[in-house]
């Protein structure tokens, strides 16, 4: 997925990519999430375009009605700031 992820952020400059992350996320853990982000191998001017977000929650972030409430706060943010390219 990295190498995937590393051609598709370069051969689209414009790409924006969030990452929701549950603290608690026992399946897909926000450490490794991290690990992996930092570790794409993106030009610098590139980096600034992987966008992680935090919940206090677990693998569902969207079952715990602040986290949900948080979740389709940021989902709007990113999509209404991404959207004029």
């Amino acid at each position: 997925m990295e190498g995937d992820l590393t051609e598709t952020l370069i051969s689209n400059a414009h790409l924006q990519v969030q990452v929701e992350n549950g603290l608690y996320d026992l399946a897909t853990p926000f450490f490794g999430t991290e690990h992996t982000m930092r570790h794409l191998r993106l030009p610098e001017n590139l980096q600034s375009h992987i966008h992680l977000e935090y919940y206090d929650a677990g693998h569902m972030v969207y079952l715990r009605e602040q986290d949900l409430a948080k979740l389709k706060s940021n989902a709007a943010s990113f999509i209404q700031s991404n959207s004029a390219h």
